[in-house]
């Protein structure tokens, strides 16, 4: 079950309990904001932790680094709100990669209270959260040149289904084959580590079935594509 929450404003919104087991709680944020649930960005420092610090520090672009900082305090408002705690306490880790076992994988709350993600792209960012593994991503409408160097690199019957569309059709079919891969890959913890060919998601209309996830395209903004993907019931993750 999916719970669509309103956005995240300036205001520090009003969260109940974290959604348990497969159910799930959307939110989505303007990155352009200035205050973010109560706090301001351009002071984020005082509520990220060092490794959000450092990594903003290396982002040079200005627009960039704002909506990386809105983002991050967006994703802490609402941690902080579902486990109770000020958003600076929150403490974040990472969980060990499916692929080596490094602890670079899926990020997660430490003790696991509740699972979560977090998805930037444009001017947009969601974020989800569940009792279960979760991802979610958000991208832009992407270029015509886009179409084409992605177009490789995906599943073959994906990058069928796309060469048989009208030219005109291909951005908005890549950007919904996008979303629903990058969200599976999220929930699943290995990112783009072994590439963009499986899982298979297809780029029609309502996504493919994908073993052990339950798959869904979210609302989004004009130019935007977004999508969702959690642990099934019956699965053992």
């Amino acid at each position: 079950m999916i719970e669509y929450v309103e956005q995240l404003g300036g205001a520090v919104p009003r969260i109940g309990p974290p959604p348990e087991g497969a159910a799930v709680a959307v939110w989505s944020m303007d990155t352009l904001r200035d205050v973010v649930g109560g706090h301001r960005v351009a002071e984020a420092a005082a509520v990220l932790d060092a490794d959000e610090r450092e990594r903003a520090g290396r982002l040079l672009r200005p627009g960039v680094r704002q909506r990386y900082l809105a983002s991050h305090v967006g994703l802490r408002v609402l941690l902080g709100g579902y486990l109770g705690m000020p958003a600076r306490d929150v403490r974040l880790v990472r969980e060990d990669c499916p692929c080596c076992g490094a602890p670079h994988g899926r990020p997660a709350v430490a003790g696991g209270a509740v699972h979560f993600s977090l998805s930037h792209s444009g001017d947009m960012a969601y974020f989800a959260f569940a009792g279960v593994p979760v991802g979610v991503d958000v991208e832009e409408t992407p270029s015509a040149e886009a179409v084409v160097d992605v177009l490789p690199t995906l599943h073959p019957a994906e990058s069928a289904e796309l060469t048989a569309l009208e030219p005109g059709e291909r951005r908005a079919a890549l950007a919904r084959v996008w979303s629903r891969k990058e969200a599976c890959l999220k929930a699943i913890g290995r990112g783009l580590a072994l590439g963009l060919v499986e899982p298979y998601v297809g780029c029609g209309p309502t996504p493919a079935s994908v073993a052990d996830w339950t798959l869904a395209d979210l609302p989004a903004p004009a130019g935007y594509t977004a999508a969702l993907a959690v642990a099934a019931p019956s699965s053992s993750r």
